[in-house]
């Protein structure tokens, strides 16, 4: 059954996404630096606005380096604290490869919870090499778009990478309606959305009707 992942900033999104039908939230801050650490407290508005699952960022710095990981160690241990289960984190080297260790240093505040490995892999320097070592970190999902570029440059990639499963592949990154039918032929069945379902743009909330033409696509 493919799902709908949407990015939700705050409770309002949240329960636009899930009056849409979207299957799972990504909780993020700051979209202005592609998503960073959400607080606590926008944690538990959301958790309490709505029954859907969410995936919390664990990222503190633009790019894909930690700023401080010993920070982002605190941080999840209070965001599971607080009630959270999933959560969404990657990185890369100097060399823009994946940086195993310190994904796992964070990864193992997280023992027992699912998690996506995020967009890194896309602005690494061999997404197939980074996908075999993606494989080994623990994760149960991949956030990619195939290239750096986006989805419209990395379907080819995708329809490989899907192929190359467990984890799941979650598309996202410039992900249009139009990509949907090709991504479902070719075993896609995760979706992940943030500015499309915002007429607005970043600076407007999520539109429960645009989430749910989008799940109507996935049927």
């Amino acid at each position: 059954m493919p799902i709908l992942e949407v990015i939700a900033l705050d409770a309002r999104d949240a329960e636009a996404a899930q009056a849409g039908g979207a299957h799972r939230l990504e909780l993020v801050a700051d979209m202005a630096s592609d998503g960073l650490t959400p607080s606590i407290a926008t944690f538990r508005e959301v958790r309490g606005a709505v029954d859907l699952p969410i995936r919390v960022m664990l990222r503190d710095a633009a790019g894909f380096a930690p700023g401080n990981l010993k920070e982002l160690r605190r941080q999840a241990r209070d965001l599971r604290e607080a009630g959270a289960t999933e959560f969404v984190l990657g990185f890369l080297d100097a060399g823009n490869e994946i940086d195993e260790g310190v994904t796992l240093n964070l990864a193992a505040e997280l023992e027992g919870a699912a998690w996506t490995f995020h967009r890194a892999l896309d602005n690494s320097n061999d997404v197939f090499r980074s996908w075999a070592v993606v494989q080994g970190l623990g994760c149960d999902t991949v956030l990619a778009a195939g290239s750096a570029k986006g989805v419209e440059d990395g379907l080819g990639n995708l329809k490989k990478l899907v192929a190359q499963a467990p984890p799941a592949l979650l598309v996202g990154g410039g992900l249009q309606q139009r990509h949907v039918a090709e991504l479902l032929a070719a075993g896609v069945t995760g979706f992940h959305v943030g500015s499309a379902v915002r007429p607005g743009g970043w600076g407007g909330p999520v539109d429960s009707a645009s989430v749910r033409e989008w799940v109507d696509r996935l049927v």
